[in-house]
Formats: structure tokens, C-alpha cells, sequence
């Protein structure tokens, strides 16, 4: 069995590849399943926004003996002011609770029944109120910075790869990558918040460098590509996805580690909020984002090349130049064995100048 750092160079050499390329449309096809998948779950189940997107009013009991949420559940509709209550728990020793806009009597008279029911004194709730109106103007900016995001890296794409194939596919991941990481919210119930928003514009720009990363290989292999009618653009891709797949592992699993430990500590130990908003949003994103750049980013582009007549020109060349060869399956993509260095000896290295 070979070690991770053999399989690595068997990988970047093409000794070993996976048909990721071959079997593009599969992995386009699932991935449009999953889309399609998390749109269905926003619809039936909805996404749960946060306080500060739909406004309401919010308490927070602090220093309670008893941190049971149905306490509060009992205690805000015992006062028939609010027939929608959130209730998590923030800490060890604290309750938040959410309903809807409640007038300044209203506030003191709930405040005041959460008093009683977790036996702290009134002074111990805290309490706040967000309008509608600023619930409003926060959904838009954040719908607006994702939206600047997304043209800005098409653009930078465009530019920078000088193809508008690459950008085209780089911002279909990044949508994906978006639009799963929601569904799995809107599965798991949970609330999206500013800080979420935060770790969606995070994500993307993780994403999107692991996507950059696997285009700059795929330039690389591909820049003279029409001098040759050796290998087709696919299988130069499958290549570079198979290259980069060893440093997107990597990565990922780095990246993962810190957040993850994050997300369980802010769980467990601190409860609902921001901390645990944003770690959740990057570790779903992060998953989503590695995937996104080998399986859809990747197959998209030979894709959309393959849609070009210049393209389809040249694969043809290549079937014609192997057949003439008498090729005839599809000859595998190999570069130069990656080989360790060693040490030459004492009598190789430099030698030092006489002092004077």
C-alpha cells in the first residue's frame, strides 16, 4: 500500500489518475440533483432568519439556576402578548429569547413574567428591540454584497485567465457552494444571521482560491495545447484536477480542523451565537467549496470549451492522429516522475574562497 506522499506523485506524475473529466456530466448531473435538492428545502421548510433580519423583540436571562427553554415557552405565552417564541441557550447559565415586536409595556411585562418563571431579578433580563424596517435594510445589504461579490470575481476572472469559460465556471461553483450551504440550513433549521453572511463571503473566497489554483495547473498544461495532437483539452484537465487534488486535500483538512474545533466548543460550551453562526457557515461552505473545484468547476470548463468549434477542431486532430497510430483506446496523460532529492557529497558542494 502506498503512503500519502506516493500516492501524491503518482497522482501529479499521471501514474495514477481518477476520470473526473471523463465523467463529467455524472458529476455535473449530482451536483445539479444537490441544487436543485437545496431549493426544495428552502421552499418547504424556509429559511429561518434571524432576529436582526426580520426584527422583534429579544431577551436575554442571565444567572439562572435553571436553563430549561420551555420555561420561557410557558412564561412569554402565559402573558398572551407574543404567539411566536425562539428560545436558545446561550452559555451555561443563560436563556435568549426571541418573539415578536412587542410595545415598551409589553417588553417590561415580559421581562418581568421571565423574572418569575427562572426566579432571577428583573434587572438580570436584558432585553432589546429591533424594527422591521432596520430588519429590512440589513437582508438588502446583505443580498447586495453577495451580489457585488460575485460580479467583482467575475470580472477579476475574466481578466485574469483572459476566458470567459473559466469565469463562467468559477462563479456556477461559487453559486453552488452558496445554495447547498443554505439548504443544509434550512435542513437543520438553523438561523441565518449577519455573522452567517460573513461566513458565506468567507467560503467564497476559499472557494473560490482552491478554484484559481486548479485553473492556474489547467493553463499551465494547456497553454500550447494547439501545437500538440497528443492529448485532448479533457484530458489535460483531468490532469490538473488529479495535480492539485493532493493541495486541495490538504488544505481542506487544515482548514477544517481549527473551524470544526470552533464550531464544537462554541456548540457545547457557549451556545447559540455568533461564534457558532459563522464556524457552522464555514465548515458546510469549506466542504461544499473543495468539491465545487474539483468536481464541477473543472468538468463545467471542458464543458464549455467543448462547445467552441476551435476546440472540437482539435480534439478531432488528436482521434485522427491515433488512429493513424493505431491507437486505439485513449492514451493516458503522463508528465516527468516526480524524484526525491539527495544529497550530493561533501566533494559537490561549493568550494570557499581564499581569504586575503
Amino acid at each position: 500500500m502506498m503512503s500519502f506522499a506516493q500516492w501524491g506523485n503518482a497522482l501529479y506524475a499521471g501514474d495514477k489518475s481518477y476520470p473526473i473529466v471523463p465523467n463529467r456530466k455524472i458529476f455535473v448531473g449530482v451536483s445539479g440533483a444537490i441544487v436543485l435538492l437545496s431549493f426544495v428545502l428552502m421552499a418547504v421548510l424556509g429559511i429561518q432568519r434571524s432576529i436582526e433580519f426580520t426584527g422583534g423583540s429579544q431577551f436575554t436571562v442571565v444567572g439562572s439556576a435553571v436553563t430549561t427553554q420551555q420555561i420561557a415557552v410557558d412564561a412569554v405565552k402565559g402573558t398572551g402578548l407574543a404567539s411566536e417564541v425562539k428560545v436558545s441557550n446561550v452559555g451555561t447559565d443563560g436563556i435568549r429569547v426571541q418573539t415578536e415586536s412587542l410595545s415598551s409595556a409589553d417588553t417590561a411585562t415580559v421581562r418581568d413574567a421571565l423574572a418569575k418563571a427562572y426566579e432571577v431579578p428583573a434587572t438580570d433580563i436584558q432585553s432589546s428591540s429591533i424594527g422591521p424596517s432596520w430588519g429590512k435594510d440589513v437582508t438588502w445589504k446583505a443580498a447586495q454584497s453577495l451580489v457585488i461579490f460575485l460580479t467583482l470575481v467575475a470580472a477579476l476572472m475574466a481578466v485574469y485567465f483572459r476566458s470567459w469559460t473559466m469565469a463562467a465556471s468559477a462563479i456556477i461553483a461559487l453559486v453552488h457552494d452558496i445554495v447547498v450551504t443554505v439548504g443544509f440550513f434550512s435542513l437543520l433549521h438553523v438561523e441565518i444571521s449577519p455573522a452567517t453572511v460573513i461566513g458565506f463571503l468567507t467560503i467564497l473566497g476559499y472557494s473560490l482560491y482552491d478554484t484559481v489554483v486548479v485553473f492556474d495547473k489547467v493553463r499551465e498544461l494547456t497553454r500550447d495545447i494547439d501545437e500538440q495532437k497528443r492529448y485532448t483539452f479533457a484530458e489535460l484537465v483531468n490532469l490538473a484536477v488529479n495535480q492539485t487534488m493532493v493541495r486541495s486535500i490538504n488544505t481542506s483538512v487544515v482548514a477544517l480542523l481549527p473551524v470544526g474545533a470552533i464550531l464544537v466548543i462554541g456548540s457545547l460550551l457557549l451556545g447559540a451565537g455568533t461564534l457558532t453562526d459563522i464556524s457552522l457557515a464555514l465548515f458546510i461552505g469549506m466542504i461544499a467549496g473543495t468539491y465545487s473545484s474539483i468536481f464541477i468547476a473543472s468538468p463545467l470548463l471542458v464543458i464549455f470549451e467543448e462547445m467552441r468549434g476551435r476546440r472540437r477542431a482539435h480534439d478531432e486532430l488528436v482521434a485522427a492522429e491515433r488512429t493513424r497510430h493505431g491507437h486505439t483506446t485513449d492514451e493516458p496523460v503522463r508528465v516527468a516522475p516526480v524524484v526525491p532529492g539527495r544529497r550530493l557529497g561533501n566533494e559537490n558542494q561549493p568550494k570557499r574562497k581564499g581569504h586575503r
